[in-house]
């Protein structure tokens, strides 16, 4: 247990600016010691949510730009305004093991696990503190830990199961398969929904887990392994939950605790204004002269996504903002996020899970079921929000399963790698991204090399296809 100790008094130093606001008490201010973490509410409480800290605290991490963007430029929506070589491998689908983000983005979730997983034991044998503050912040420790491994899973295809500390263990532990790391996803996700509570812990704030956040994840882990039954089930428990609903005004969306947040990270590296770290990278500064916006980082692609919105779509004309290049030539960026940087505080937080893709879940497992009148229901809401009219009674399953790509393609799009994720559990990555990749474009590209860092440290793992 003492290397525990020493790695969460790590955790705790490095993320005790921020973490406080995160829990509604402060930190104590006393020296921490390595037997007092999980022995009064407070240090176990700082203990667990010093992670949401890590995860937001510096730009072009995992929890921000990269799982963002970069996944947005390997499918169709995103390029980078300029050459930049970390930037173009993805868009062009030419990684290696040793690429910069391949490498940082497998680390970063690997030591978000082993945070998660040493609150896991050293929470479990603790005998101090308040019942319900302990099974709360374990469900937070087995949702986090599920959260990783969704995402290592979806973009490295097997990989180590890692659930304990022993590092002579881990290091040597050989990938484990896709079906064997949904398995424990789920396990973890069920045991988050019976841990937390149906309210989050610090009232009003949507920043830390509850159960219906684990119940969001669980739904989607459910669609992506084609259990349509339990993924409709599930998606219905959250949007039928009292505390969610579809914002009517798409500009207010993205707004700190709005009522469509089911899950956000709140912004704790705020100096110079800044509000969440997806508007300060992609929305451009406001040129004082002309009050214009300048040079768009992050553009969108006009032919594969720009041009796909229906007419009239409000989505396009609230959330995508455009200007133009000195040679006259329009350009679109993101602009769900609207802040770049202010003097009237954080009033926007990066959105993990929301509660439109729990519609969209359940209307791809209705369709899948046949359920088709409901469906479509479903995805009519999502429509009536963007101001679009509803869908043909006539449309049949293959055109509604096309719908439901289409609409989570345009309400989704440079969110926490849906689209990407969408063309590859869907297997139409080949149709969709061939065409469009042309030469660079391979089957194998659908998963990333496993890091060659990785691999030099434990000779037990293996390489995907296309990369050895």
């Amino acid at each position: 247990m003492k290397r525990i100790h020493i790695f969460l008094i790590g955790a705790l130093l490095l993320g005790s600016s921020s973490c406080s606001k995160y829990v509604d008490t402060p930190l104590p201010k006393n020296e921490l010691v390595s037997g007092l973490v999980f022995t009064d509410d407070k240090t176990a409480t700082a203990a667990v949510t010093g992670l949401y800290s890590n995860m937001y605290s510096f730009n072009y991490q995992f929890a921000n730009v990269l799982i963002n963007y970069l996944t947005a430029m390997q499918a169709d929506d995103m390029a980078y305004y300029s050459t930049f070589a970390n930037y173009d491998v993805f868009k062009e689908n030419r990684l290696l093991p040793s690429s910069q983000y391949v490498q940082s983005m497998f680390a970063d979730l690997y030591s978000y696990i082993y945070q998660m997983n040493a609150c896991v034991e050293g929470l479990s044998t603790a005998t101090a503190l308040t019942p319900a503050v302990k099974n709360q912040l374990l469900g937070e420790s087995h949702f986090m830990r599920a959260f990783c491994y969704f995402y290592l899973v979806n973009m490295y295809g097997d990989v180590p199961l890692i659930t304990g500390t022993d590092y002579k263990e881990n290091g040597v532990k050989p990938r484990a398969p896709r079906a064997d790391v949904y398995n424990a996803i789920i396990a973890d996700l069920k045991a988050a929904v019976e841990l937390m509570g149906d309210d989050y812990p610090v009232a009003g704030q949507h920043t830390r887990p509850d159960k219906a956040v684990a119940n969001a994840l669980l739904a989607r882990a459910y669609l992506y392994n084609q259990n349509w039954a339990l993924a409709e089930t599930t998606a219905s428990l959250v949007i039928n939950d009292n505390h969610y609903s579809l914002v009517t005004d798409l500009n207010k969306v993205f707004l700190a605790n709005s009522n469509e947040a089911i899950w956000q990270l709140q912004p704790t590296n705020v100096l110079g204004g800044r509000n969440t770290w997806e508007g300060f990278t992609s929305t451009p500064a406001i040129n004082p002269a002309t009050g214009l916006f300048g040079t768009a980082v992050f553009r969108l692609d006009t032919t594969n996504l720009i041009k796909k919105y229906e007419p009239n779509d409000l989505r396009l004309a609230n959330w995508i903002a455009s200007n133009k290049t000195t040679a006259g030539v329009t350009v679109y960026f993101p602009y769900k996020y609207k802040i770049r940087t202010s003097t009237s505080g954080v009033s926007e937080y990066s959105m993990v899970m929301r509660l439109a893709e729990q519609y969209l879940i359940r209307a791809e497992a209705r369709i899948q079921q046949g359920k088709l009148d409901d469906g479509r229901s479903d995805l009519d809401a999502i429509r009536h929000r963007a101001g679009l009219p509803n869908l043909s009674t006539s449309l049949t399953q293959p055109a509604l399963l096309l719908a439901v790509e289409q609409e989570r393609k345009v309400e989704l799009f440079a969110e926490w790698g849906h689209r990407w994720f969408d063309l590859k559990r869907t297997k139409r990555a080949d149709a969709v991204l061939g065409p469009i990749k042309g030469a660079n474009w391979q089957p194998t590209d659908t998963l990333y090399p496993i890091p060659s860092d990785a691999i030099r440290t434990n000779a037990n793992l293996t390489q995907n296809e296309g990369y050895k």
